[in-house]
């Protein structure tokens, strides 16, 4: 975990050939949110990119380095105080030539907060 203590995995299961849901709680508490932002704390994107890969390192139980991203949309604003627990559906494959490609959507409640496919390569 490049962040410690950032966040907790509840659950993390396979739901389908190459389909996974995993539930996190975030630490409300971590010192990332008395920067960003004081009084009104919002995760940071590069911050939901990581934890989106190190699923994605626990699923293949590979160490993987992001090569591209595409289709990235920040939906909706997450603050760990109001919406602690997220949703992560991870679609995960890997190609031919050896790469992960990955597409996920992550939600509290019913909302969408992020739509992202990545494409990382095994280091």
């Amino acid at each position: 975990m490049l962040l410690k203590d950032f966040y907790t995995i509840i659950s993390l299961e396979n739901t389908a050939d190459s389909k996974y849901k995993a539930v996190i709680l975030v630490n409300e508490k971590h010192e990332v949110f008395k920067g960003h932002f004081p009084g009104n704390p919002i995760m940071p994107g590069v911050c939901m990119m990581q934890i989106i890969k190190e699923l994605t390192e626990q699923i293949t139980g590979s160490a993987l380095f992001m090569q591209s991203l595409s289709n990235v949309k920040f939906m909706a604003l997450i603050n760990p105080f109001n919406t602690p627990e997220l949703l992560l559906d991870l679609d995960v494959t890997a190609t031919e030539d050896n790469l992960i490609k990955v597409k996920n959507v992550s939600y509290f409640g019913e909302t969408v907060a992020l739509k992202l496919s990545s494409v990382y390569r095994k280091v």
